[in-house]
């Protein structure tokens, strides 16, 4: 009885879950179809963005998210492999950069624009830019990303590791064809974390990749993010609901498909890693 009980209450606590996941999709995708077009992809923002589309914004959006990943995802994978597979089990370096990445997943994202502001935008002297965001949005999902790699690096069984220096591989070969193919779950999960942090980031992005809303033309343009827009939309202009909710039913489309498409690449490049020459 006790066990009936407890499996009813697990599925009451899931169901709860996907239901409110389920009200918040579907009140986005019903109001913002009644104002989506596919105009809406490829014009500018006019009147404050009540009129118009989302165009360099969607462009400005992209162009922080691949700068972001460009430089969290290879020295993230690079910390992950280094704290699993080199650095000493006991190590009382390794267990600070631990607990220093642990404090940092747990960091408000206005710290984080504070910072970008301070360090990107002044001290670098790059301004209000798309590389000053995206900067400061590696800087926010390495922890997460880091942390994620190396628990599934950790996870892999460690008669694979003998089993490869048995055949004589490298420890190179070992982790490039073994080790991180078998934590390409943990790996996908923490991509996928990253990019729905990043592509709904807002208070960091105001204080580094700014405001502005026409089409940027280098990385060291100021650019506004679909984030950004949609909290403009929603507080800042009168009569902006319906655009507001049309740019989230694009947001959470885009998400979707970017989480797809990464999940697609990653899987693709690990089954040819499976490949030793």
């Amino acid at each position: 009885m006790s066990d009936r009980v407890f499996s009813w209450l697990l599925f009451g606590c899931a169901l709860l879950v996907v239901s409110s996941l389920l009200w918040v999709l579907g009140d986005v995708v019903l109001e913002g179809v009644a104002h989506f077009t596919w105009q809406f992809l490829f014009t500018a923002p006019m009147d404050a963005g009540r009129a118009g589309g989302i165009s360099p914004i969607l462009v400005s959006t992209l162009w922080l998210l691949l700068i972001a990943l460009t430089v969290a995802l290879p020295l993230g994978l690079g910390v992950a492999i280094w704290l699993s597979e080199f650095a000493p089990r006991n190590s009382r370096f390794a267990g600070s950069i631990g607990i220093t990445l642990d404090i940092l997943a747990g960091v408000p994202s206005i710290v984080y624009g504070l910072f970008g502001n301070a360090f990107f935008s002044i001290y670098l002297g790059l301004g209000f830019s798309l590389l000053s965001g995206g900067l400061t949005l590696a800087c926010m999902i390495l922890p997460v990303f880091v942390r994620t790699c190396e628990s599934g690096l950790r996870a892999v069984n460690d008669d694979w590791r003998r089993g490869a220096l048995a055949l004589g591989m490298t420890r190179s070969t070992t982790i490039w064809h073994i080790l991180l193919p078998a934590a390409r779950p943990a790996i996908v999960a923490g991509l996928i974390l990253g990019i729905g942090r990043a592509t709904a980031e807002t208070a960091a992005l105001l204080f580094t990749s700014g405001y502005v809303d026409r089409m940027p033309g280098s990385l060291l343009d100021s650019g506004r993010a679909l984030a950004v827009h949609i909290y403009d939309l929603s507080m800042n202009v009168t009569g902006g609901d319906g655009a507001a909710y049309a740019s989230a039913l694009v947001l959470v489309i885009l998400i979707i498909v970017l989480n797809t498409l990464a999940q697609s690449l990653v899987d693709s490049w690990f089954k040819r890693r499976l490949t030793i020459p």
